[in-house]
């Protein structure tokens, strides 16, 4: 089997051409000149034809490029649009702007639009300045499918209602912009996180603008503006500053119409001097006119026609792929690149027979995949042709012999060069070649602004009055909210609880840290405890006796595993880092931790038995197969199990896609092979010639026999049956084993489990997922009809989830007759396993528009046209099957739409309602999209810890269940307990956050559990920070808190449990006198020992006021221990200031 080089020997191919510069034939082909005098010259449009791949829209830019003039490149297909994007940043090195078509049924629709944000931000780009002509930042390119032409735009005049320009320095009437912000779609909360959110606090005012990437700070300084400042939306803490900033409306004009809710065509707003290309003409004006025929005039498009007239009134050229179109029409040599056969070894020779007579030229999307393609390219001139991954009759070793010498010698002179180019052609004697069309890798690509993934709140955040508490002392509690209360003459404010018998207690904010809010089963309302009874002691011992027999267990599995021998695979090679730099997104912090964590298990000498976590499209099957790719390079074979044969299919087709360049043979084991090549595919796993052998349960059968079995993938074990379960069982006494699940762990039981169950959990988003658009509506035949037009018009698929099979193929009739122009599938799980398979597998492939199922489908495909789902009689449906099958959209560059169908037949119960509340407003990925997660947590709790668990969680809560189980962790490894001891203070000050300073009950409970979990100097100089930056700076109540909070912590090291100001003296309570008995020996005062865990410190009375006091004890408690702990609480500060 095949080996990477440890160290990679370089040919003649090190040098990388700059991507611009590969397009200079282009720039200065004598045909160009032609083409832009004709264009110079007027007398209507010019053609230029002959073009073949991306060559057309790359012509169009460098004649803009060459005239000094805008570019506005019309294609037919919104796809189209995107691509040319990337081909034009290739070909120029800058990325042109994009004018995306809407997505929303009518200009009207309810919700934030960031496409209709950026499509104003690019008319008010178009805007002249003040006193010009000159537009204020004209975007040099814009590309636009003819869909967002026959969209309208705001006028020029109304523009001015549609946006707001703030300046630094200038006035700004602060109200005056809230109630605007408000009338333009924005959302007021308490703290930004999403785009169209806005808070206010004093002369603060955050707001998140559609199309920026980070929300926005604005801050008064007396009625001017004083500073904008980006800031991060999770942290919630300042960037870099800007000076001027327009904000676009999120939605339609203002309700009373006028001037402001005037339209035009987005042609009405570019300069004079603009080039009009229209890639294929004849094919813009044809799909212009089926987009009106199908949504009609109602929705206000402009006729694909009018547009086009529009567009002569400037500079018009047409681009062509066939030649005698037009009259006026310059002519290029341009030509279409020869077919590569899907082998490596065939492209390969194919390719070196075009380097004979073009100079050509590969286009690789990054450094790792020219690298390997550079070796192949001097692996292939050395005369040794790559096996074909997968493909292959009879394995061949890392080699094959040359069959052609001439073809490969050729392949000497291919150069590289770094940029996405995705269809390649032929220009005179220059061929341009892209990689994946080389080697049949065309992938899905995601080209989305990045969604800002909000901060994964602590749930005691989300605590609000009549929520269900845990009090660690007297059990479960109704939390009734924050109350202020004068006690001593001192203001202060306590969470008050309710528990049985209508017993009231006030837990003072500084011991809020006690206070956790419950999270059961969600199945009913917990039992109240009763303060001062038994009953909540015994079922925290119950729980925690649990906890300890079921860490037990597993550290006895553990132990057993860590005996057992295993395969240390050596550190990663040089294939091993080119494989990982192919990966097309960016992987987020997660996946980089699960990473290391799998690649360290690897290394061990004992099996891997690792869970990784994580939702729907997080990224779990790109870390598997980098698994696999360090066993299948080490020589050893990978079998990857999946639940059901498309899945398997898909799996196949992923995983062969990944391992193209090199050569790794990937088999499917499934009923879609005949028997015939089952036979061989067997036959050849078990001489060893198979690297990677994807199937289902099949795999498990005694006929499945590996040479060398190394590391087996298991995806969704939960949903194989005990017999399989059994044989894994075994298996996993052997082999590494990683299992996926697409259901989430909780943080709190993924610490409680370290150590004891090899875990890694994915838990943030791709960088690139974006909202999906949420609505709960009764059944609405004209709702349902646009939908799928919608879908149909940017070539997409429909999931309808009707869950009752006795009438499913009733409803699919009646779509069927309101949609008539769709292709329908029905799929449920009383079919035939094969039927039901066929069903999906034509849904995958794209040969059917709209799939009608039960919920089957809430895990499996992945498929990214798929981005409208309806979910008819939603209200049976929990919060987690909800959320999970939502999850099936919203995976490729397209907005994607979730529809939550309700019948007027069937009315609500309240807690249906308040299920599709929180499914609908929860459809982003920010803290309340953990919130609708914990129903489904705990469900992902009952799965890794087992049913009998599920009862003591009910008991006692979650949270402090997992404390539990991580104090018995601890203690059966014999670690030392963490523990932090928070030291009483009672010194007589008022400390409280005045609801003048932070409004939201949230936000100042957040700020009381920061201020007890503080520990160290830095911790409170950070929440210092951060609260003057969101809130300004902090009042006189809220400095004395921050000292308190640094008291506590000073004290901690010396001992001291607590102090008290009992006039004339402040009373330490202490651990040890000898400890102690330095701190006071030269401070002011005078102090006694009445015993050995007590000291009365006397001050005169000018230090008892309480400002006075605190700075006293915060310099008397920083001495020797203090000194230590100071320094490196301010080292830690300045590190860790962002």
């Amino acid at each position: 089997m095949a080996r990477a080089p440890a160290a990679v020997a370089r040919g003649p191919h090190d040098a990388t051409i700059r991507a611009v510069d590969v397009f200079d034939c282009i720039r200065t082909d004598p045909r160009l000149a032609e083409l832009t005098r004709l264009l110079v010259d007027g007398g209507g449009a010019v053609a230029a034809e002959g073009l073949w791949g991306s060559a057309a829209p790359i012509l169009a830019a460098l004649a803009a490029q060459a005239l000094e003039r805008p570019l506005l490149l019309v294609t037919a297909h919104a796809d189209d649009a995107d691509d040319l994007r990337d081909d034009l940043q290739t070909a120029l090195g800058t990325a042109p702007d994009l004018l995306p078509q809407l997505e929303t049924l009518a200009p009207d629709s309810a919700g934030v639009d960031e496409l209709a944000a950026e499509r104003l931000r690019l008319c008010l780009e178009l805007r002249p300045v003040a006193g010009t002509s000159a537009p204020r930042a004209a975007p040099r390119l814009i590309v636009a499918p003819i869909m967002a032409l026959m969209q309208p735009v705001p006028t020029a005049a109304a523009l001015a209602a549609r946006s707001f320009t703030v300046t630094v320095g200038a006035p700004l009437d602060i109200d005056s912009f809230v109630r605007w912000l408000a009338e333009h779609g924005f959302q007021r909360c308490d703290a930004v996180e999403v785009p169209g959110d806005f808070a206010r606090r004093g002369g603060i005012l955050d707001v998140y603008p559609s199309g920026h990437t980070d929300p926005l700070r604005i801050e008064l300084f007396g009625d001017e503006v004083g500073s904008i400042r980006l800031f991060d939306a999770g942290t919630q803490r300042s960037s870099h500053t800007l000076q001027q900033v327009q904000i676009p409306a999120l939605r339609g004009a203002p309700a009373d119409g006028g001037e402001a809710a005037a339209t035009d065509s987005f042609l009405a707003h570019l300069p004079p001097d603009t080039l009009v290309a229209l890639l294929e003409p004849t094919e813009i004006q044809e799909l212009g006119r089926t987009f009106l025929q199908r949504l009609g005039e109602r929705v206000g498009l402009i006729p694909a026609e009018a547009v086009l007239r529009r567009a002569a009134d400037f500079a018009q050229l047409h681009l062509h792929r066939f030649t005698g179109v037009a009259a006026r029409a310059v002519r290029f040599d341009s030509g279409s690149l020869p077919h590569f056969e899907p082998r490596a070894a065939e492209a390969l020779l194919a390719l070196g027979e075009l380097a004979a007579e073009h100079d050509a030229v590969v286009l690789c999307d990054n450094r790792a995949e020219e690298q390997r393609f550079r070796e192949l390219l001097d692996q292939a001139a050395a005369g040794q042709l790559p096996a074909a991954p997968g493909t292959a009759p009879e394995r061949s070793d890392a080699s094959a012999p040359p069959r052609d010498v001439a073809a490969c010698r050729h392949l000497a002179r291919v150069r590289t060069a770094l940029g996405i180019l995705h269809h390649g052609f032929l220009w005179g004697r220059r061929a341009f070649v892209p990689h994946h069309e080389l080697f049949h890798r065309y992938r899905q690509r995601r080209t989305l602004r990045r969604v800002q993934a909000a901060r994964p709140l602590d749930s005691f955040f989300d605590l609000q009055p009549g929520d269900h508490v845990v009090h660690l002392l007297h059990g479960i509690g109704h939390f009734h909210g924050l109350k202020t209360l004068e006690r001593a003459g001192r203001t202060e404010e306590y969470l008050a609880i309710e528990f049985a018998d209508h017993a009231v207690v006030h837990v003072p904010v500084s011991q809020i840290h006690l206070v956790q809010k419950y999270i059961g089963s969600m199945r009913g309302r917990p039992k109240l405890s009763k303060v001062g009874g038994s009953g909540w002691k015994r079922a925290k011992e119950r729980a925690a006796e649990a906890v300890t027999d079921l860490a037990a267990e597993l550290l006895a599995v553990q132990a057993r595993r860590a005996t057992e021998p295993g395969t240390a695979y050596p550190a990663d090679t040089a294939w091993q880092q080119e494989f990982e730099g192919s990966f097309l997104y960016e992987e987020t912090p997660d996946q980089l931790r699960a990473l290391a964590e799998i690649r360290a298990d690897l290394m061990r000498p004992q099996p891997m038995d690792r869970l990784l976590c994580g939702d729907v499209g997080f990224g779990k099957t790109e870390l598997a197969l980098r698994a696999a790719f360090k066993v299948v390079e080490y020589g050893r074979q990978v079998a990857v199990l999946v639940p059901t044969t498309v899945l398997a299919e898909q799996h196949h087709q992923t995983f062969r896609e990944r391992l193209a360049d090199y050569p790794f043979s990937v088999e499917v084991l499934s009923r879609f092979r005949t028997p015939a090549e089952q036979k061989r595919i067997l036959d050849r796993a078990r001489r060893g010639q198979v690297d990677i052998l994807v199937g289902t349960h099949r795999l498990l059968s005694p006929d499945v026999q590996f040479a060398d079995l190394g590391l087996l993938v298991i995806d969704e074990e939960q949903r194989f049956g005990v017999e399989a379960k059994e044989r894994l069982k075994r298996l996993r006494a052997t082999v590494d084993v990683l299992t996926l699940t697409a259901t989430p762990i909780p943080r709190t039981l993924h610490m409680a489990m370290l150590g004891i169950r090899d875990i890694s959990s994915l838990g943030t988003p791709p960088v690139d997922r974006r909202a999906i658009v949420t609505q709960v509506r009764m059944w609405d035949y004209a709702l349902i009809r646009e939908a799928i037009l919608r879908e149909l018009n940017r070539d997409g698929q429909v999931y309808f989830v009707h869950n009752f099979v006795r009438d499913i193929h009733t409803v699919a009739n009646h779509l069927r007759a309101l949609v008539p122009e769709a292709r329908f599938v029905v799929g449920h799980g009383q079919m035939p396993g094969h039927e039901l398979e066929e069903v999906m597998l034509r849904f995958f492939r794209g040969e059917a528009d709209v799939l009608v199922s039960t919920n089957i489908i809430e895990s499996g495909l992945d498929v990214p046209t798929a981005n409208t789902i309806f979910i008819n009689r939603a209200e049976r449906f929990g919060l987690a099957d909800l959320h999970q099958l939502r999850g099936r959209v919203g995976r490729s560059r397209h907005r994607a739409y979730a529809y939550a169908l309700l019948s007027p037949r069937h009315p609500l119960n309240e807690q249906a309602a308040r299920r599709l509340k929180a499914f609908e407003h929860y459809s982003d990925l920010g803290a309340g999209f953990q919130i609708a997660m914990r129903d489904l947590e705990i469900r992902g709790a009952g799965n890794i810890l087992g049913a009998e668990q599920s009862g003591h969680i009910e008991a006692v809560g979650y949270e402090l269940y997992c404390q539990l189980l991580e104090q018995a962790v601890r203690r059966l490894r014999h670690e030392p307990a963490v523990e932090f001891r928070a030291v009483n203070l009672d010194l007589g000050v008022t400390a409280h956050v005045p609801r003048s300073y932070i409004r939201a009950d949230r936000q100042r409970m957040e700020v009381y559990k920061r201020l007890t979990a503080c520990r160290s100097l830095a911790d409170v100089g950070v929440l210092r920070d951060d609260l003057r930056d969101a809130f300004g700076p902090p009042p006189d109540d809220v400095e004395i808190l921050l000292k308190l909070a640094e008291i506590r912590i000073l004290a901690q090291p010396w001992g001291i449990r607590s102090l008290v100001r009992v006039e004339p003296d402040v009373v330490f309570a202490i651990d040890d006198l000898q400890k102690v008995q330095p701190l006071l020996a030269d401070g002011p005062g005078s102090p006694r020992v009445p015993d050995p865990q007590t000291i009365h410190w006397r001050l005169p009375k000018r230090l008892l006021e309480p400002r006075a006091l605190l700075d006293v004890l915060r310099n008397q408690l920083s001495r020797q221990f203090g000194d230590g702990e100071r320094k490196k609480g301010d080292g830690e500060r300045e590190a860790d200031r962002p």
